[in-house]
């Protein structure tokens, strides 16, 4: 399969259908079936203990989930999470970006499924790892 939109088509699509998001996140890499994006983290996104709350990381692994479909789809903004499972493994390193390497697993007409891989700029291995569903709208 190949790519539908690219990293300037993802980012001008969020940018129209989710203002409220855009801004948060940087798409570093789309390829078939996968995109990398990149979360500059804020205090907002910090919980007591100085470490990256899990809602921030959730929205991060949606995100990138998200974007891995519309760059194989096109613009559907209705396209929307049914079901989310992640795993908390390593605490993020203060003050660092996080990395989301999302791919999809399957992508039939209605459901995609996808897994996304968070990392701490700096840190060897994985601090997150989610398991996604989306429902897909019918075009039109």
């Amino acid at each position: 399969m190949n790519v539908v939109m690219d990293r300037d088509a993802l980012a001008a699509f969020l940018a129209r259908e989710f203002p409220q998001v855009c801004d948060g996140f940087v798409i570093e890499e789309v390829a078939p079936m996968a995109v990398r994006v990149r979360m500059a983290v804020a205090e907002r996104h910090l919980r007591p203990g100085g470490t990256v709350s899990g809602p921030s990381m959730f929205a991060l692994a949606d995100v990138g989930i998200f974007l891995a479909i519309l760059a194989m789809i096109g613009p559907r903004a209705l396209a929307v999470t049914t079901n989310c499972s992640i795993d908390f493994m390593r605490k993020p390193a203060a003050g660092r970006d996080l990395i989301c390497e999302a791919r999809l697993l399957k992508l039939g007409r209605v459901l995609a499924v996808g897994d996304a891989l968070i990392f701490s700029e700096g840190m060897a291995g994985a601090a997150a790892r989610a398991g996604l569903t989306y429902s897909i709208p019918p075009k039109g």
